[in-house]
């Protein structure tokens, strides 16, 4: 009778494999939304009538919240936003792109935080966002951000008294460019 011997191969195959694996799965993968789901997913909300508040949707998870009057300038005297629970315009991107993404990746903080964590392109595409206020290598210093919708237009939530809405791109001073994650 005679003996066969089993290979290795199989079972170092096996360990690389495994190896690998763990290694790359300790990576989490790069946050990945098609465009048109963003799209998609602003132009939802925009339908729901989400009300601005200033600071909403800031909380520990993203989405409508009440806001805060630290830092609040709008026309509307007093302050409604402690009250309010809706978004402002930081607030409703980072809760579009967490629907969009599955989970949160632009974080809490505002826009110049925000913009901080992408990266400027020049041939803007539906989803990606856009920045108002001046964003320079020495200072980051933004006040407004709205979801690209294509042909100059933008959905974002954009002041005090106003919803999620559609407006032109140029509506808003300080163009400072298009961003994506």
């Amino acid at each position: 009778m005679s003996v066969r011997r089993r290979s290795a191969w199989p079972r170092f195959a096996l360990a690389v494999a495994a190896l690998l694996a763990a290694a790359t799965g300790s990576v989490p993968p790069r946050p990945y939304a098609p465009p048109e789901t963003v799209v998609a997913i602003a132009l939802d909300v925009e339908k729901r009538g989400v009300v601005y508040s200033w600071g909403g949707g800031h909380a520990d998870e993203p989405g409508p919240s009440t806001g805060t009057c630290l830092g609040y300038t709008g026309r509307i005297r007093p302050c409604p936003a402690t009250r309010t629970v809706g978004l402002d315009c930081s607030g409703f991107t980072r809760w579009v792109y967490a629907l969009a993404h599955g989970r949160d990746v632009l974080g809490p903080g505002n826009t110049d935080d925000h913009v901080r964590r992408m990266r400027r392109v020049r041939s803007p595409l539906p989803g990606d966002l856009v920045f108002f206020g001046a964003v320079t290598e020495e200072r980051i210093r933004t006040h407004h951000v709205g979801i690209y919708l294509g042909g100059g237009k933008m959905v974002n939530a954009p002041e005090t008294g106003a919803v999620v809405r559609v407006d032109p791109i140029h509506r808003v001073k300080d163009f400072a460019g298009f961003y994506r994650l």
